[in-house]
């Protein structure tokens, strides 16, 4: 099994993080001030450099004030269209 951040999986990820975090209205800047990080913490992030467990995640989507479930959802339905894209 390849490393996760290879797959399609974890580029799904990164790409409705920072849809997210623009549906928010928040720079890279202003995120990672919300999250009392420097900026670079969220542009490692968004750039896959920067591997989240579940309880940053968390912390993420209260920032983005997003649910961790609705954010879990979006991105099972990110996955479900980006699979049917690819067929």
């Amino acid at each position: 099994m390849e490393k996760s951040v290879y797959r399609e999986e974890n580029l799904v990820l990164l790409r409705l993080l920072k849809q997210c975090r623009v549906e928010a209205g928040l720079t890279q800047a202003h995120f990672a001030q919300v999250l009392e990080r420097p900026q670079s913490f969220a542009s490692d992030i968004e750039r896959g450099l920067r591997r989240l467990d579940l309880v940053q995640l968390r912390d993420i989507c209260t920032a983005l004030n997003i649910g961790l479930v609705e954010f879990v959802q979006r991105f099972e339905d990110e996955l479900a269209l980006s699979k049917g894209a690819g067929e």
